[in-house]
Formats: C-alpha cells, structure tokens, sequence
C-alpha cells in the first residue's frame, strides 16, 4: 500500500473501495453531485484540504469535470492537487452497459494508471515515521463503536470536530487518523 499524507477526494463509493486497496490514506466520496447540497462534506473536505491536503481524483467524463471544477472553486484554501486518469473507453465490471460517454472512471482503470495519476499531481509518498494509528480497537474502546449506543456518541464527537454528523465508524477512523492523533482523539471524547 502506498501511504499518503494528502486526503483522496473520489466521486463514489465504488471509487473508494478501489482505491482503499492501493492507498493509504483517508478517502472521502462527494456522493457524486451530492457535495453540492451537503454543507457538512463540503466543510470537511476544506478542513482535510488545510490539515493535510487533498487531492483531487475525478472521473475524466463531464460529471466528473464538473465535479472538480466546483471543489477547485469551493476550496481556496490549503493544500489542493488534481490526479487526471486518461481518457480509456469501456465500461466498469458492475454495470450492465458504459456511461454515457463511454469510458472508464476511476473504478474501472487498472491500478498502475491510476498510482501513475496520483503520484504525477506532484505528491511523494509519505515516508516520515508513523505514528501509532487510531484502530477500530480502540473506538471499541472508547464507545464509539460496536455498542448499543455507540453511534450516537461517534455523531455526537463528530460534529464536535467539525466532521459530518452521519459519518461511518470507517469514515470516522479515516477522518481521526487524517486529523487527529490518537491522545487528541481521548481528549476530544472525554467531553461528549
């Protein structure tokens, strides 16, 4: 796994699981044209851009230009990169029939384009020395996941830290290992 500094903003899920088998890093989805209307994302996706950066990761179709040309206009400040994968007709694996454009989004394209695309925005692996990450183990632990009232206290703490309050305990641990280290994270809980 190639390990990131930088954020990976994708259009869809779809998108995210593919890439959460190549890199490591957090990786937030727009909810395709979603972004537009979801205040809580779009404030996310800003905070990810000042803490650590983001980059930009888009299908090469028009929905996903469209897509990029808003976030370039939507986030003005921090740390913002663009991956381009190429232009490959085809249709993903999933779907019964191609876009209407016919060519592959980030899904569909072999892994090396799309390690290619991110690496040529003009990023580096990240090679400083890790930290110890925040684990699934450790919300366990703090209540945060995996009981019964687990979800509640996990919405509660993140929109304490700005992060979307309907955010996943996987989105929630992308979020903290981006954002936070994990004494601020039990500090940050000790609260709600």
């Amino acid at each position: 796994m190639i390990k990131l500094r930088q954020a990976l903003i994708v259009e869809g899920k779809y998108d995210k699981i593919k890439l959460d088998q190549i890199f490591d890093t957090a990786i937030v989805t727009t909810d395709g044209f979603g972004v537009f209307t979801n205040d809580e994302k779009l404030q996310y996706i800003r905070r990810l851009a000042k803490q650590c950066g983001i980059i930009i990761f888009t299908d090469p179709d028009g929905g996903g230009l469209v897509i990029r040309n808003y976030l370039k206009g939507a986030v003005r400040e921090g740390e913002v990169y663009h991956a381009y994968i190429p232009e490959v007709p085809g249709k993903e694996r999933r779907k019964t029939s191609p876009g209407k454009e016919g060519l592959l989004g980030v899904e569909g394209v072999p892994d090396e384009l799309i390690v290619r695309a991110v690496m040529a925005c003009g990023i580096e692996e990240e090679t400083r020395p890790d930290t110890p990450p925040v684990t699934k183990a450790d919300l366990y632990e703090l209540g945060l996941s995996g009981g019964t009232d687990s979800s509640a206290r996990r919405r509660a703490l993140a929109r304490k830290m700005g992060l979307p309050g309907n955010i996943s305990a996987n989105g929630f641990l992308d979020a903290v290992n981006a954002l936070y280290s994990k004494e601020e994270l039990i500090e940050l809980e000790r609260d709600v």
